[in-house]
């Protein structure tokens, strides 16, 4: 059976979809863009790279020997007056090197024992030495778990979430004085995560991450606009753990039987 012909006319979808405005404008566009976030993380990093080896040779490098110094003989050999970049970098960690290496021996324990006997009688250089001193070990110690696990506490109110740091095991007065096992948790602010906050959590309202230190960092310092892939497997994707919902909200009361306020 024929179809019937319909009074309506026929609309052209191709004609209703609003065309490009300048299509090598746009295309440019997006080749800059491209471009700059290739160019950009580079550009950032060797500018930090550079400031930093400035830095460390403008302090380093005045403390070496003029006939010591590589640059004395760039100048008297080859008539070049060029500062060669890293010099200072490269000595001082031969210099660290060094100290570690005294200190593995007799003589080398000796010096620090003795060093930080007479720091421990000054009032408040022994405070500052003291924290210091603990902090770095607890970094660089390899049986250390500090900033090696990422998690998601309730921060700063029940229903709101935001990824922190386990630093270490609450320990002394604080984990006596609290009934519930508690833990040590960073809880870095944003974009900058040098600075946060230490909290006391209990470890039941700790929920543990996959995703690795390095990832949640980048999460912290981009503002949440890098976000990384989820490498749980699917059956554990579809199953949520935590909830923002705090409370159901309450009805609210009927009016209905209040007297109306005179007008």
């Amino acid at each position: 059976m024929p179809n019937k012909p319909s009074n309506e006319p026929e609309t052209d979808l191709s004609a209703a979809l609003p065309e490009p405005k300048h299509p090598i404008l746009t295309r440019l566009r997006a080749y800059f863009l491209a471009g700059t976030l290739v160019t950009a993380p580079i550009a950032i990093t060797l500018a930090v790279a550079f400031w930093l080896i400035d830095f460390v040779d403008s302090r380093v490098v005045p403390l070496i020997p003029v006939q010591w110094n590589p640059d004395t003989y760039l100048h008297e050999y080859f008539g070049v007056e060029f500062s060669l970049p890293g010099i200072g970098v490269v000595i001082l960690i031969i210099a660290i090197t060094l100290i570690g290496w005294l200190t593995a021996n007799f003589l080398g324990r000796f010096l620090v024992r003795t060093g930080e006997t007479i720091v421990a009688r000054m009032p408040v250089v022994r405070s500052i030495y003291s924290a210091v001193k603990q902090i770095t070990e607890t970094v660089f110690r390899n049986q250390s778990e500090a900033f090696r696990q990422a998690v998601l506490v309730e921060y700063p109110r029940r229903g709101l979430w935001t990824i922190a740091f386990i630093t270490g095991e609450t320990e002394g007065e604080v984990q006596n004085l609290t009934q519930e096992d508690v833990v040590n948790i960073y809880v870095p602010t944003t974009p900058n995560p040098t600075s946060g906050f230490l909290l006391f959590v209990p470890r039941e309202d700790i929920v543990f991450l996959d995703m690795s230190v390095d990832e949640a960092f980048k999460m912290v310092v981009s503002v949440g606009m890098v976000t990384p892939e989820d490498a749980r497997p699917e059956a554990e994707r579809n199953i949520p753990k935590v909830s923002a919902r705090t409370f159901d909200a309450p009805a609210l009361p009927d009016d209905s039987h209040r007297p109306r306020r005179a007008s």
